[in-house]
């Protein structure tokens, strides 16, 4: 049994710890109501941008666009959208774990994978492998998250559709976590490029639009506008699901904390009793042999 200046030692240690998460959860719980407000403002916007884009483009031949050329998909752009810190349980884990699935195997098993990394946990992994890419980025593209705006997320999107559109890649990627509440984030592979037209059975809706200019020409608009938006939902989600994993991950080890402090100062009572009751059967021993 350690002796009580360790244990006093390490109640010290855990207490100190347990201030600090204490302390971290309180500021991911202020950060995630900023974050959840601007995710779920961003979210109608962009399903509705989706729908508008999905019908009216619907009736063209999506082969023709250059954002929507079907290819042999040889070149994959995976764009991993991690957090800049940890301390947020398996939050950045979860999406390397799954890129990782992916070109091992899964669907991109044998092509030539490239990895945008959007958050510096991605970055500090993937920097020194040969998966790793930043070509044609002007800025770091994995600072994003230092000042999270839509202009800096449009210059990114425009980026990777020039080089879609060049033929660099067939097929982009986004790797990433969804926010549906504080305690649950869901882990999405979502197609980027190329625009494929969805159509989901009973909610379809076929409406004759008048066009001004014309359709060709608005979907030249929208679907750039689109992968904008798109990219910019990621992120936000990704953002506030950060903030909800850390809040989690430092209120459970708080709880931990508290629940070491306890055992430990069971064990400290029990060593100090037993220190005190070993003095007196010493002080006893010695008075009964002086009486003797």
């Amino acid at each position: 049994m350690a002796n009580l200046k360790e244990i006093r030692v390490r109640i010290t240690s855990v207490n100190s710890t347990m201030q600090i998460t204490s302390a971290m959860k309180m500021v991911s719980a202020a950060k995630l109501k900023r974050a959840q407000d601007k995710i779920t403002r961003m979210r109608p916007y962009a399903e509705k941008l989706s729908e508008i884009l999905s019908n009216v483009s619907s009736s063209l031949d999506s082969s023709d666009g250059k954002f929507s050329a079907q290819r042999e998909v040889k070149n994959v752009l995976v764009v991993a959208i991690t957090s800049n810190r940890g301390l947020a349980g398996g939050f950045n884990n979860n999406v390397t774990k799954e890129i990782r699935t992916l070109m091992n195997q899964g669907e991109l098993k044998g092509k030539n994978v490239k990895i945008l990394s959007l958050g510096k946990k991605a970055f500090d992994l993937y920097k020194k492998t040969d998966n790793h890419t930043t070509d044609g980025f002007n800025e770091t593209p994995y600072s994003i998250f230092d000042s999270l705006t839509y202009e800096k997320v449009s210059e990114i999107a425009d980026e990777i559709m020039k080089q879609f559109a060049a033929g660099k890649y067939d097929k982009v990627v986004l790797v990433y976590n969804k926010f549906k509440n504080a305690a649950v984030q869901i882990l999405v592979t979502e197609p980027y490029l190329p625009v494929v037209p969805t159509q989901s059975e009973g909610k379809a809706t076929k409406t004759d639009y008048i066009f001004e200019p014309e359709k060709e020409k608005i979907i030249d608009e929208l679907i750039p506008r689109s992968l904008k938006v798109q990219l910019f939902k990621a992120l936000l989600d990704s953002n506030a699901s950060e903030h909800g994993a850390r809040m989690t991950a430092m209120h459970k080890a708080t709880d931990n904390a508290g629940d070491l402090v306890k055992e430990l100062k069971l064990t400290y009572n029990k060593a100090r009793q037993a220190a005190i009751t070993g003095e007196i059967l010493e002080i006893v021993a010695g008075a009964e042999s002086l009486k003797g």
